[in-house]
C-alpha cells in the first residue's frame, strides 16, 4: 500500500475537466442579487459628494451603498488576533478618505450583474483632491526604516560591512531593480454572501484561508466565529493575493445584510490590478567582497521599496540571511509610502526579487574572480544557517548543483561570454540558487472509516490548484491501507477541523501530519477491536505481528490469516470509526510527534520547538540555456532545469507540475511582467491581460524537473516540505546570468525586454 510519492492522477481531475467542480462565483443562491463597486478616479484625497440619483433610477437597482448608509464595521484593532489577515488596513465605505486610484468608494446592488455594472457607471463623484505620491525615488527621502520583518530584525549589521568591502580589491557593487507585478490567477476573486437572520453568515469565497476569512468576518461584523461559515472547495489559483482578506468580501457581506438577500460580488480583471495587492517594485543595492581564493568575506544587501495601507513590504533580503558562508552580512531596508494599491504577499515574497539580486551579484563576483559560477557557489556553500548558527534540518544543495550541471550540459558552457552561437543566435548558460523557508503550523483533521469500506477525510484547508486533495487522499490511503479510490477528501470549508492558510508553502507539512495521525488512530482502534474479538482470526495476536493493506489486517508471517475492516466493524456493531486530532509542529520526527484533540480555532502562529535546534529551509539549483538574437535583442529560454531539495515528495506528478508552474512564473518575471503607472493619475496603465503580459505556451521551453527526494527527518512525520514557492526563486537570476554568458551584457533591471538588450551595455 505504498502510495505516498506515486505520480497518481489528481483525484479531483474529472470534476475539473467536466466542469462539475464549483468555484466561488458558481454557488448561485435563490433570490440572489449582484453587486458592482464604484471606484475612485483619484489616488489621494477625499470624496466630497456622491450623486447617485441617476443610478438609483436605472433598471434593476435595489440599493447603492456609500459611507453615508453602509453598515458600520468594527474598527481595526492591531491588538486583536482574529485568525485572519486584512490585506490592507482599510475597511470599505467606513469614511470618505482615498488612498489609491481604484479604491472602493461605493457599491451598487441590482437584480443582474449587467444592471449593477451599468448603474455603477452612472454614479457621479466629486473629490477634494490632494497631490499623490507615485515615484519611488522621489518619496524615498521621506521613507522609513522598518524595525521588523516577519518577526525578525529588519536592519541587520547596518554600516558594518563598509570597512571590509572597501579594504579589498575583490569586490563588486551594483543595483538591481524589479518592477511592480500583479498576481492574475485564472480565477479572479469572487464572493457570495448569504445571511440567516442577523447573526449567521455564510460566504462562498475564493480564498487561500477559510479559517482566516471566518475570523476576519466574525470580528468586523461582531459575530461569534461559529456563526460564520466560509466555503471554498476549489480555488483557481491564488499566488498570495487570496491569502489575505480584501474589501470585496466585506462589501458582499455588508450589501447582503442591508438588502436581506444573497449578494454576489465578482471583481473584474481590471480590479485585480488595483484592489487585491501586488508585488511592490524594489531597488536592491548589492555589494560583496572575497579573499584572493574566492571565499566571501562580506555581503551587503539593501532594499528600497514601497508600501501603503499595511505594514507589509517586500522582504528581499531573506535569502541573503541563509545562503553562503560569509562571516559578515548586512541586510537593511527603507520603505516609501506611495499612493498605489497596497502591496501584499506574492509567490515567494522576498525571495523571488531577492534571489534575482543576490544570485546575479554572486555571478558577477564569480566572473570578477575568474571562477566558474557553480564552483564559486560550491566553494562558498554552508551547511548551517549562517545567521542563526543552527544546522539546516535537511540540506542537499551540493547535490542539486551536481545534478543540474549534468542535466543542462554545463560542460558546454564557455567561461568568456559570446563564444557560443548558432547563426544569429548567441547561446549562454546560467545558474542560480533557489531557496525558501520550510514552514509548518498546527493543523487538525478528522478521518472517518465507514462500514462500507469508504473513508472521509475532513480539514479546513484548501486546494488552490496545487493538488492538496490528492496528497491528502494518498496520505490517508497509505496510513489506513485502503485504496485511494475509496477515500473522499472534504476541504475548503471552515466548519471542518481548523487548518492554516495555504500560503508560505506550509500546507503539506502542516495538514498531512494531522491526516496521518488521525488515520493512524482509526487504524489502531480498529486493530484493538480485532485482537480483542473472539470472532476474529487475529484474536490475541501481538500488534507488532500484524500488517495491513487493501482494507484488511493480516499476520505478517502468515498472510492467509486475515480479517477485513468491514467484518471487524460488522461484528462490533460499528457503522463508523473516526478520529479527529491536531498535529503540532514541535519535535516533529517520527510517528510519536505531538498531537492533541481537534482544536476549536487555528493557532495564530507557528510554534516549533525544533526551531531552537534546526533551521528549516528548502534549497534548489536553477539552470537556464538562453538564445539571444544579436540583431533584435530578443531573448528565448530554450531549456531550463530545476533541481529541488524539498524533502519527501508526496506525489511526483503534482510536485513536478508545481515546480514547472514556478519556473514559468519566473520566466514571466524575467522577460515580460511589469505593471506600469500613469504618473499623472497614479492609475495602472497595464489594466488587463492584454497589457500585463504573462508567458504563453510558445514562451515556455522544455523544463526538466528533478527532486533529491530525501525526507526531512525533523519537520514532520511525513518528512515533506512545501514546494509551492521555491520553484520561482532564482529563475530570473539564472536567465540573467545566461544572457550575460551569451552576450557579455549584464542586465540588472527586470523585465529583460528587447530595448534593454539593445540600449544597455
Amino acid at each position: 500500500m505504498a502510495i505516498i510519492g506515486k505520480p497518481i492522477n489528481r483525484v479531483d481531475a474529472l470534476l475539473k475537466v467536466t466542469g462539475a467542480a464549483k468555484y466561488a462565483a458558481e454557488f448561485n443562491q435563490p433570490n440572489m442579487v449582484y453587486a458592482f463597486p464604484v471606484r475612485s478616479t483619484i489616488a489621494k484625497g477625499s470624496v466630497s459628494a456622491i450623486d447617485s440619483s441617476a443610478a438609483e433610477k436605472s433598471a434593476g437597482v435595489i440599493k447603492i451603498l456609500t459611507p453615508e448608509n453602509a453598515p458600520q464595521l468594527k474598527a481595526i484593532d492591531p491588538k486583536v488576533k482574529t485568525g485572519g489577515m486584512l490585506g490592507e488596513q482599510l475597511l470599505p465605505l467606513q469614511d470618505n478618505l482615498v488612498y489609491y486610484f481604484g479604491q472602493y468608494i461605493a457599491l451598487v446592488v441590482a437584480e443582474t450583474y449587467e444592471q449593477a455594472r451599468a448603474a455603477a457607471s452612472l454614479v457621479k463623484v466629486n473629490y477634494s483632491k490632494e497631490k499623490h505620491a507615485i515615484d519611488l525615488n522621489t518619496e524615498l527621502p521621506n521613507g522609513y526604516k522598518p524595525q521588523k520583518v516577519q518577526g525578525e530584525d529588519a536592519q541587520v549589521n547596518e554600516g558594518k560591512t563598509a570597512p571590509v568591502i572597501d579594504a579589498t580589491a575583490n569586490k563588486i557593487s551594483y543595483t538591481y531593480t524589479t518592477p511592480t507585478e500583479n498576481h492574475h490567477p485564472m480565477e479572479p476573486h469572487a464572493s457570495i454572501a448569504v445571511w440567516e437572520g442577523s447573526d449567521k453568515l455564510t460566504l462562498y469565497d475564493s480564498t487561500q484561508g477559510v479559517m482566516g476569512a471566518r475570523g476576519t468576518l466574525a470580528y468586523h461584523f461582531s459575530l461569534t466565529p461559529e456563526n460564520v461559515q466560509i466555503v471554498s472547495p476549489y480555488v483557481g489559483g491564488g499566488f498570495g493575493c487570496k491569502g489575505s482578506q480584501w474589501g470585496h468580501m466585506l462589501l458582499a457581506a455588508m450589501a447582503a445584510k442591508l438588502v436581506q438577500r444573497p449578494v454576489k460580488l465578482a471583481i473584474t480583471r481590471q480590479m485585480m490590478q488595483t484592489n487585491v495587492g501586488r508585488r511592490p517594485a524594489t531597488q536592491q543595492k548589492m555589494a560583496m567582497a572575497t579573499d584572493d581564493k574566492g571565499m566571501l568575506t562580506a555581503i551587503r544587501h539593501h532594499t528600497d521599496s514601497y508600501g501603503n495601507k499595511s505594514d507589509f513590504f517586500e522582504p528581499s533580503g531573506k535569502q541573503t540571511a541563509v545562503l553562503y558562508n560569509a562571516p559578515l552580512r548586512e541586510i537593511t531596508y527603507k520603505i516609501a509610502k506611495l499612493n498605489i494599491g497596497t502591496p501584499t504577499y506574492m509567490r515567494a515574497p522576498g525571495e523571488t526579487p531577492g534571489t534575482f539580486a543576490l544570485e546575479s551579484a554572486i555571478d558577477e563576483m564569480a566572473y570578477k574572480m575568474k571562477m566558474d559560477p557553480v564552483a564559486f557557489r560550491v566553494l562558498n556553500h554552508t551547511a548551517e544557517d549562517p545567521s542563526k548558527k543552527h544546522p539546516f534540518s535537511s540540506e542537499n544543495l551540493l547535490d542539486c548543483y551536481t545534478i543540474g550541471s549534468e542535466k543542462i550540459g554545463w560542460q558546454q558552457r564557455k567561461a568568456e561570454p559570446g563564444q557560443l552561437r548558432k547563426g544569429k543566435q548567441l547561446i549562454g548558460y546560467g545558474v542560480a540558487t533557489a531557496t525558501y523557508p520550510a514552514g509548518r503550523s498546527a493543523a487538525s483533521a478528522k478521518v472517518q472509516l465507514r462500514a462500507d469500506g469508504s473513508v472521509i477525510v475532513q480539514s479546513a484547508t484548501q486546494d488552490i490548484g496545487t493538488g492538496t486533495y490528492t496528497i491528502i487522499a494518498q496520505t490517508a490511503s497509505e496510513t489506513l491501507g485502503i485504496p485511494v479510490e475509496k477515500i473522499t477528501v472534504k476541504i475548503g470549508d471552515s466548519s471542518f477541523p481548523p487548518a492554516p492558510v495555504s500560503g508560505g508553502s506550509m500546507t503539506t507539512a502542516s495538514v498531512n501530519p494531522a491526516v496521518m495521525a488521525a488515520a493512524e488512530m482509526v487504524r489502531k482502534e480498529l486493530l484493538a477491536l480485532a485482537t480483542a474479538d473472539t470472532g476474529s482470526s487475529l484474536k490475541g495476536r501481538r500488534l507488532e505481528d500484524i500488517g495491513y493493506a487493501d482494507g484488511h489486517f493480516f499476520v505478517t508471517a502468515d498472510k492467509t490469516t486475515v480479517d477485513s475492516y468491514a467484518d471487524i466493524m460488522r461484528r462490533n456493531n460499528k457503522n463508523i470509526v473516526e478520529a479527529c486530532t491536531t498535529a503540532m509542529p514541535a519535535s516533529g520526527s517520527g510517528l510519536g510527534a505531538p498531537t492533541a484533540p481537534c482544536m476549536e480555532a487555528p493557532i495564530d502562529k507557528e510554534e516549533n520547538s525544533d526551531k531552537e535546534k534546526y533551521s528549516f529551509h528548502s534549497f534548489g539549483a536553477q539552470f537556464a540555456e538562453v538564445w539571444v538574437d544579436e540583431d533584435f535583442g530578443t531573448i528565448r529560454v530554450k531549456r531550463f532545469v530545476s533541481v529541488q531539495d524539498v524533502g519527501r515528495i508526496m506525489n511526483e506528478k503534482t510536485a513536478r507540475s508545481q515546480i514547472i508552474g514556478g519556473v514559468i512564473y519566473g520566466i514571466g518575471a524575467a522577460l515580460m511582467e511589469e505593471t506600469a503607472y500613469d504618473h499623472r493619475w497614479a492609475n495602472p496603465a497595464t489594466r488587463t491581460l492584454a497589457d500585463y503580459h504573462v508567458p504563453v505556451n510558445l514562451d515556455v521551453p522544455d523544463i526538466g524537473v528533478h527532486f533529491i527526494g530525501k525526507p526531512d527527518p525533523h519537520i514532520s512525520p511525513i518528512g515533506a516540505r512545501g514546494i509551492g514557492e521555491i520553484g520561482t526563486t532564482g529563475v530570473s537570476a539564472a536567465i540573467a546570468n545566461a544572457v550575460f554568458n551569451a552576450t557579455g551584457k549584464r542586465l540588472r533591471d527586470l523585465p529583460f525586454t528587447p530595448d534593454k538588450m539593445l540600449l544597455k551595455s
